[in-house]
């Protein structure tokens, strides 16, 4: 008899939203200032049931939670992510978002992560997050190296569509830190006929493009480049602002928290 299919990690949808309201109220509202998308760095679009790897460098512990902002600009597809196996014994609510447990390091893990991404992949209505380098890297770093997994997981399968995406943390005019993101060329494997490295090579190439160029966006300071996915909290403290909004008041004046006015495409 065939094998049974590897099933899909757990993905509660009640949890999901919980935590992803969670997140952006409670986890990134207070560090951030907002999560901006370079203007040309829009993911291109994909064929309809397509699937779709998103590739991400790994520049912070803050990584997996800035992902629920550009996931929105996946509609109707469920979103599923590998994470270190002893993290997620740790973490154990992590069990029922999507994310599966990978060893790191060993035949095991590998196979594991091989096996239930392509599993994932198989469905037309899913998107596999991975932080390519597998492990914390300056933004600056190069050459890029990614972990070989990605890599292989191209080579066993083809069609997929890898969408790299270059995440970096800046500090502009405000008191807290901007995300910038850029989406870069996709890369879209054709299986076998190429090695492994190969593939890893072509992600790792893009991912680089897409780092260079966010890195030339950010240099400029200007917010017009780039479009603002969601908004954090710009000011300076609670008290000191409630003042200055009071003040403002009395003048009838329009009171601007933050040290320059937002751009107006703002959500």
């Amino acid at each position: 008899m065939p094998p049974s299919p590897e099933p899909l990690p757990y993905r509660s949808e009640f949890l999901i939203r919980w935590f992803v309201w969670y997140v952006r109220r409670y986890q990134l509202r207070p560090a951030f200032t907002a999560v901006r998308l370079a203007c040309d760095g829009n993911p291109q679009p994909l064929p309809p049931g397509a699937p779709l790897v998103v590739a991400l460098n790994h520049a912070s512990w803050w990584d997996p939670l800035i992902c629920v902002v550009p996931m929105d600009m996946f509609p109707g597809r469920r979103h599923f992510a590998p994470i270190d196996a002893a993290m997620l014994e740790k973490y154990g609510l992590f069990k029922k978002l999507g994310f599966f447990g990978v060893e790191q390091g060993s035949a095991r893990g590998a196979a594991r992560f091989l096996k239930t991404s392509q599993a994932i992949l198989a469905q037309p209505d899913t998107a596999l997050w991975i932080t390519a380098q597998g492990t914390f890297a300056d933004v600056r770093t190069r050459p890029v190296v990614l972990r070989p997994g990605l890599g292989h997981l191209l080579h066993r399968q083809p069609g997929v569509h890898v969408l790299p995406l270059a995440m970096e943390y800046t500090f502009w005019n405000e008191k807290r830190p901007e995300v910038l993101l850029r989406f870069g060329t996709p890369v879209v494997s054709t299986g076998r006929e190429q090695s492994a490295e190969y593939w890893t090579n072509q992600v790792a190439s893009a991912l680089t493009e897409a780092l260079d160029q966010l890195a030339t966006a950010a240099q400029s300071r200007d917010p017009g480049r780039f479009r603002t996915l969601w908004t954090g909290t710009r000011g300076i403290s609670g008290v000191y602002d409630a003042w200055r909004r009071l003040t403002h008041r009395f003048r009838g004046q329009r009171f601007e928290p933050g040290h320059a006015p937002e751009p107006a495409d703002s959500e």
